[in-house]
């Protein structure tokens, strides 16, 4: 029972770091309609660019976190309007985007290794003992991981209930050319969508190099399939959904150590997917609109 409480704090913790991935993923592709396989990538310019920040050019960690969360954000948006967007209007096929952003997270990774090498990374942050709340043992940084996760998603609901541009992104999600038609700057506000959901692709790729400890320049890209299977999970496109996703995803995972090897638990997440598509091919929050 014991072990079976713990690995419950820990599936809180895989579903924070998720829950910031999966949104990316999920806000970038109900508004671009893009399937990003770069988007393992993301996280490995996240996880170094913050690196060279703390380790080389020794900021404070959170400030290099922060910096590198905001320049992989600049990153996805520099890619996606010099590399996609030009692809994109030549051929709209999905399985042609495919091809290209497939090709584009081999680029992403061997860049990556060009410049760091294959070596392991550790942030310069000092190891805590557990702090035990309750049947639950955390570390300091797996409870700044969930806080972290917490603020972003209510930032993430505030933005899209509350400002202009959420507004915006949710109708381009419902009908991209009723909302061209209506006067939104879809141009524009793609744009915006690409650079958030970089900015959490690179938050997430910080917070899961934090949580394993020590990272290479592709430790993101093993986690890339069960980020898609909570979007899958959660409804294809919806934020929402992607949250409760990555909850489920992030709890089932981690709870079945307590029955299986570790070594399967990403296993479990592609049971759960494949069940869903069999049971409920729409997701868990199937809504009129994407976002």
């Amino acid at each position: 029972m014991t072990i079976f409480l713990l690995n419950i704090g820990f599936g809180l913790v895989t579903a924070s770091v998720l829950s910031l991935l999966s949104v990316g993923l999920s806000l970038q592709f109900g508004v671009t309609n893009f399937v990003n396989f770069a988007y393992g990538s993301y996280l490995g310019v996240g996880m170094m660019l913050a690196y060279t920040f703390s380790a080389t050019l020794h900021f404070p960690f959170w400030a290099a976190a922060a910096l590198g969360t905001i320049f992989t954000g600049v990153v996805s948006m520099v890619i996606a309007e010099g590399v996609l967007e030009p692809f994109a209007r030549r051929r709209k096929s999905l399985f042609y985007m495919l091809i290209v952003t497939f090709g584009l997270s081999l680029v992403l990774d061997n860049l990556l290794q060009i410049f760091y090498g294959v070596d392991f990374f550790q942030y310069p942050v000092a190891q805590s003992s557990p702090v035990t709340i309750g049947p639950f043992s955390f570390t300091n940084a797996q409870l700044e991981i969930i806080a972290i996760a917490v603020v972003a998603m209510v930032g993430v609901h505030l933005l899209l209930s509350r400002t202009r541009l959420g507004k915006a992104m949710r109708a381009m999600s419902d009908n991209m050319d009723l909302a061209r038609s209506s006067g939104i700057d879809t141009k524009n506000v793609t744009r915006w969508t690409w650079f958030i959901s970089g900015c959490l692709a690179g938050l997430g790729g910080i917070v899961l190099a934090l949580n394993i400890v020590s990272f290479q320049t592709n430790s993101g890209e093993t986690l890339l399939f069960v980020i898609f299977a909570a979007v899958i999970l959660g409804g294809i496109g919806q934020t929402y959904g992607a949250m409760l996703g990555a909850l489920v995803i992030g709890m089932v995972t981690e709870i079945s150590t307590s029955f299986i090897s570790s070594a399967y638990k990403q296993d479990i997440a592609f049971i759960v997917l494949v069940l869903m598509l069999l049971l409920r091919p729409q997701g868990l929050i199937p809504a009129k609109g994407k976002a």
